[in-house]
């Protein structure tokens, strides 16, 4: 009878080898063709389901599916109706521009389901019928036997029947960087993934030894599928910016429609204005009021900020998450690779029960490094690193590098610390035989024929030495072992968040092999502690951070221990103690809610831990940065308001889910991109600042007008011109501006804080006033003297035109006073964007052609020169406006 094999719920890792191949239905000398093909339509090929994707017309809608777009074509098409054929033009061309860029941005942002794919073994060695074979690794089936070598990916989820030394490195699924031991032995049903010891997981490489496993899940049903299943559920966020300028477009939309019905039924009902010339001064007010290039002017600052991002080794996949950065008011990071090395070294070195370690220097595979100690006591067990010892350390052009073992790699480094040649070394003692490292055993015992005769070399794990060792090395030669000191010292080790190694030697006979009945009666040599060293500038980035009022979170599969550690090292505040992932499971919403928010290390965390974490402190109002490498990584990093993944050591699976890839892998970049978001969006509050009075007063121009029963001051046709000019030649200047100072020392932004605040609005109702009564001034004045209404228009344009060149040296500081010697220097932009307004209003006063068009008058240089007078009085008022409200802030 055929076995019932649920591959989702049943705990593998608990069941004894004999019940897995039982349950499985499967034999040690595998399945049948039959059995195979059976198994095949039953459960499927052994690949991940491609997700349904939206089609083409579907990608290109959404990109209109944004009120300010509808508002950027109304303006558009409401240019047409003017007449005014190439503005129109100009505006809708925007808008195609920006759908193009959102459409491809979006043919991208999808791929990571395609990248887990690609972690799947192209083939796999089975068993079959009794023989080896080499298959497609989709052909593979529940109940097949696979068989493991070193340098193999694994190619389905295993139940370990077979494990001769078999390490394999997990980093990709649980996070620790350290190749993973296997044995057959089942472990508890609640034992974490990193802690599931008799499997083997898909997607995962095989670092050392040789085994063999029952296939217990396939395709989605194996973890990596999970992880991709976990990936194709979670929607994309919508960034705090962009909820923003939603809730904008929205609001100005219905203030702009309600103030023109209101206007126009007064117009026509109480001052008796002619229907058509109303519905004209109508047109001429949403002109006024439309800040049509504002969607542009946003796209490119944000478009700046990319590139500028890019220089900072930071390369933005989704435009919006350019201003993201600057609201992360909590930065949730992997441990592994992102803020360690990734990269094991040898950092104490206990080699006498009651002398105090010996602390090692450097970091990397690099053999340079200083010792704090006597260097002469380390040699003996350095020299066991090298002998019982199969890696290589290389040199090229990416720095040193290990080819072999992680743990063994950092034993060489060691070696050439203390001054010894690991060639040099292994030349001068010939290995005559070994025992390689089994999880059983839980040692590597090395048979080594040197100048001093034959030695048996030993490293494993301390316990298993400990018992195994009745000496250990003395200042005067061999001594009875200490060993409840020795223990002492392995808890002091590990509480510092080691890995600890031991390493023992005995003088051996002349004999011609090596077996476990000859490891007893050992000289022990010492202890080494490992770690995975902190990466100096991530140091300097949390106190960033901390500065910036930003929490940073380690979330990582390691140990507590361990993450601690590292913590403590990085300068996190751990006082808390770490959770862990089985107390996160045994949490309900709401209490992780409560819990999440205080905690800084989580420690031996899965994919769901990882992603019910920053749903936890995104409810609690937070905008999450996720950061990491790993496949692990991948649904977090897409559920966070933005993903930042590595670009170097990452998997393409947590670049694909991420909205943004550090080239460097340096987490002190992402600090430089926080600074970076926090200018950008500075520099949009800053647009949105000088567009809304700018325009808010040409509306209140055409408004009081109508309210009088005056002649309007200036046409809508010179509206546009106005807002086309400066929208182009002085609003995207603000784009360019620099870091105003103290960016990085003010807390982050509130998620739901309003793109406006009051400080905002009553700068844009004031500007507005202010505008408007000088345009009625001068228009007043021009009429006092008898000027013709083309001439007094012609002013009014250019006065508003001077004094938004004037506001923009107020606007670009928001937090400090604009007059100061470097404010009023500005910058190359601003000058540059002031010489286009001129030389454009030079055209459009004197020009002929223009002249005819817009119905303007060249003005005299007395009138110019009062115009620019009017300007620079706009910004001493704004500007000791300034100054009065922050002294009454103050006080």
């Amino acid at each position: 009878m055929e076995a019932e094999i649920d591959q989702h719920s049943t705990a593998w890792y608990a069941m004894s080898r004999a019940e897995a191949l039982q349950s499985t239905g499967a034999t040690e000398v595998g399945l049948s063709a039959s059995e195979v093909r059976d198994r095949l339509t039953r459960f499927g090929p052994n690949r991940l389901p491609e997700p349904p994707r939206p089609g083409i017309l579907a990608r290109l809608r959404g990109q209109f599916d944004n009120l300010l777009i509808h508002v950027l074509i109304a303006a558009g098409l409401v240019t047409a109706l003017l007449g005014h054929w190439t503005d129109a033009a100009v505006i809708l061309a925007v808008v195609a521009i920006n759908a193009a860029i959102g459409f491809w941005q979006e043919g991208k942002a999808e791929n990571a389901l395609a990248a887990v794919r690609g972690m799947l073994s192209a083939e796999a060695s089975v068993r079959r019928s009794g023989a080896r074979a080499r298959v497609p690794a989709f052909d593979l089936v529940p109940g097949d036997i696979v068989l493991l070598e070193a340098g193999d990916r694994v190619p389905a989820d295993l139940r370990l029947t077979e494990a001769r030394g078999l390490r394999v490195q997990e980093a990709a699924l649980t996070g620790e960087s350290v190749a993973a031991d296997k044995t057959l032995a089942p472990v508890a049903v609640d034992a974490a993934l990193g802690d599931r010891s008799s499997m083997a997981f898909s997607g995962t490489l095989v670092t050392a030894g040789r085994g063999a496993g029952v296939v217990v899940a396939t395709g989605p049903a194996a973890e990596i599928g999970r992880i991709g299943a976990m990936l194709g559920e979670i929607g994309d966020t919508t960034t705090p910016l962009l909820r923003q300028i939603d809730r904008f477009a929205r609001r100005l939309t219905l203030v702009i429609l309600a103030t023109c019905a209101g206007v126009f039924a007064y117009a026509v009902g109480v001052v008796d204005y002619p229907t058509g010339e109303a519905f004209l001064a109508m047109v001429g007010m949403a002109v006024a009021a439309i800040p049509e290039g504002l969607p542009a002017v946003i796209t490119i600052t944000l478009a700046l900020g990319v590139q500028r991002m890019a220089g900072r080794r930071a390369i933005i996949r989704r435009l919006p998450a350019v201003e993201t950065l600057g609201a992360v008011s909590v930065i949730c990071t992997d441990k592994t690779g992102t803020l360690t090395l990734n990269e094991m070294v040898v950092r104490q070195v206990v080699t006498r029960a009651t002398a105090e370690p010996v602390t090692v220097g450097g970091s990397g595979y690099a053999p340079q490094g200083a010792l704090d100690g006597d260097a002469g006591t380390v040699v003996p067990l350095a020299r066991a690193g090298i002998l019982c010892n199969d890696a290589h350390l290389v040199d090229d052009a990416a720095g040193w590098q290990v080819a072999g073992d992680p743990m063994e790699g950092a034993l060489l480094a060691l070696a050439h610390k203390v001054g010894l040649d690991p060639e040099a070394e292994r030349a001068d003692h010939a290995r005559v035989d070994e025992i390689p490292f089994d999880a059983v055993h839980k040692y590597m015992a090395t048979l080594d024929d040197g100048p001093s005769g034959r030695a048996i070399h030993v490293k494993g794990a301390p316990d298993r030495l400990l018992r195994l060792c009745t000496m250990q090395a003395g200042p005067d030669g061999a001594e009875p072992i200490d060993a409840p000191t020795w223990a002492a010292r392995l808890e002091a080790l590990a509480r510092g968040g080691h890995r600890v190694l031991a390493f023992a030697a005995k003088p051996a006979e002349r004999r011609p092999d090596l077996a476990h009945s000859d490891i007893t009666d050992l000289t022990l040599l010492g202890f080494a502690g490992f770690i995975d060293p902190a990466r100096p500038e991530a140091v300097a980035a949390i106190a960033d951070c901390r500065h910036a009022g930003i929490d940073v979170k380690m979330i990582t599969g390691d140990h507590a221990l361990t993450a601690l550690a590292v913590a403590a090292e990085l300068g996190l505040d751990a006082e808390g103690g770490a959770l862990s992932g089985q107390e996160i499971d045994a949490m309900d919403a709401a209490e992780l809610r409560r819990r999440a928010p205080g905690v800084t290390v989580f420690a031996r965390t899965s994919p769901e831990h990882k992603l019910r974490l920053v749903e936890a402190l995104q409810h609690g109002g937070n905008v999450v940065a996720m950061t990491g490498d790993g496949v692990n990584d991948a649904p977090a990093l897409k559920r966070a308001d933005v993903g930042v993944a590595m670009g170097i050591k990452g998997t393409e699976a947590a670049k694909e889910a991420a909205r943004v890839v550090l080239a460097d892998d340096n987490f002190a970049s992402i600090v430089a991109a926080v600074r970076e978001g926090r200018t950008i969006y500075d520099n949009i509050r800053k647009v949105i600042a000088w567009t809304l009075p700018t325009n808010g007063g040409e509306t209140l121009v055409i408004v009081t007008a109508i309210l009088l029963g005056l002649a309007l001051p200036i046409t809508p046709v010179q509206i546009l011109w106005i807002n086309m000019v400066t929208a182009v030649a002085l609003g995207l200047t603000l784009a360019f501006e620099p870091p105003e100072p103290g960016v990085m020392s003010r807390a982050p932004r509130l998620a739901g804080a309003a793109l406006l605040d009051r400080e905002m609005v009553w700068r844009a109702v004031l500007v507005s006033i202010l505008f408007a009564l000088a345009v009625f001034g001068v228009t007043a004045w021009a009429g006092a003297r008898g000027a013709e209404p083309a001439y007094a228009r012609t002013l009014s344009v250019n006065l508003l035109v001077v004094m938004e060149i004037f506001y923009l040296f107020s606007v670009r500081y928001l937090h400090m006073t604009s007059v100061t010697l470097t404010g009023l220097l500005g910058t190359r932009a601003v000058w540059l964007g002031i010489a286009l307004a001129a030389a454009a209003q030079g055209l459009f006063t004197y020009a002929p052609p223009l002249q005819s068009v817009f119905d303007t008058r060249p003005i005299t240089p007395f009138d110019a020169g009062v115009i620019v007078a009017l300007g620079l009085a706009l910004l001493l008022v704004l500007e000791a406006e300034k100054r009065l409200r922050r002294m009454l802030a103050r006080n």
